[in-house]
């Protein structure tokens, strides 16, 4: 599925898998997708538990 954030000038997608179970380096492309729009410290506690 495509995730689109509004209302910025920049065009924002993020493609996220519509499956239970993600392999590691898919989760890390993820993350590193996100993290061009959203500070990786508000990233880190949704992907990462203690």
């Amino acid at each position: 599925m495509k995730l689109r954030r509004m209302g910025s000038d920049e065009a924002q997608v993020l493609t996220v898998p519509a499956h239970a179970i993600l392999d590691v380096g898919t989760l890390r492309a993820i993350l590193r997708q996100a993290s061009r729009f959203i500070p990786e410290d508000q990233l880190h506690p949704h992907f990462y538990h203690p």
